[in-house]
């Protein structure tokens, strides 16, 4: 095995590092974080690498000729983006199929610079999200007017919820505020008594404030072992949850909707 100096095992250290900092903040489960991070380091020539994840850090340890560098980052939870998660895979198995060639860790670097973060217009995703929640609420019974405010409730409230992460709101108090706006506009079926059903409206309109994509890593984690971070991307989702009922309670009492018992 080629010797590895100090500096260029600092350099694989961070590159390890930030693939799974990269995972951890775009959504990817525990076990993927921990599989392709060890992987990228024994792809650069490592022979040890340990990984620990908590909810809001990652700690790394890299070990080489009997020598170790740990190093610590914590993570801002990020917007799910699965194409960056096939992105980072594919550096790592191209890594690992490049083992033996010079400027490895160099190309490697520069693969991860060249990472396509680019995310769709938030017009773009407004409508499409409003769309899906009308079509729910058409497959629901809803008749076109119904259809129709929920599409409207659907796309402003995502185009709140985008702006508020955009400036960096707690993520508890955007949900909130997205829940209160969405089921405002919801529950305008019931005050001007708009359409066949207001209830499918209300449910309808919050339909992109379901956590299914965390909830569902959260109980990923647990079943394989890393119970820490599971329990706690589970409470969290779950504070999602309890935020998106105030905004629509907030929204419902205002309008004095008794048909809620109000």
């Amino acid at each position: 095995m080629t010797s590895i100096s100090y500096v260029q095992q600092q350099r694989i250290t961070r590159l390890c590092v930030r693939c799974g900092l990269l995972l951890m903040q775009y959504g990817a489960e525990s076990a993927v974080v921990v599989d392709l991070s060890k992987r990228l380091g024994f792809a650069l020539g490592m022979s040890s690498v340990e990984c620990s994840l908590n909810f809001n850090a990652i700690t790394l340890t890299t070990i080489c000729n009997e020598r170790c560098i740990t190093t610590t980052r914590d993570t801002i939870n990020q917007s799910i983006n699965v194409n960056l998660l096939v992105q980072i895979q594919q550096i790592v198995n191209k890594t690992e199929a490049a083992i033996g060639k010079g400027n490895l860790v160099d190309l490697t670097t520069l693969a991860f610079d060249k990472l396509d973060k680019a995310v769709y217009p938030p017009w773009l995703v407004g409508i499409f999200v409003g769309a899906s929640c009308a079509a729910f609420a058409n497959l629901n019974g809803g008749s076109w007017s119904i259809t129709a405010v929920t599409f409207i409730a659907g796309m402003v409230a995502m185009l709140t919820r985008i702006y508020l992460s955009k400036h960096h709101f707690n993520p508890f108090i955007t949900v909130i505020v997205t829940a209160f706006i969405a089921s405002l506009i919801g529950a305008t079926t019931y005050y001007f008594d708009i359409g066949n059903n207001a209830d499918i409206a209300v449910a309808s309109s919050v339909l992109l404030l379901v956590p299914s994509f965390p909830l569902i890593n959260s109980f990923s984690d647990i079943l394989k072992g890393y119970v820490n971070i599971g329990i706690g991307r589970a409470v969290f989702t779950y504070m999602l949850t309890l935020s998106a009922c105030v905004g629509i309670v907030m929204a419902l009492v205002l309008l004095q909707i008794q048909h809620w018992g109000f």
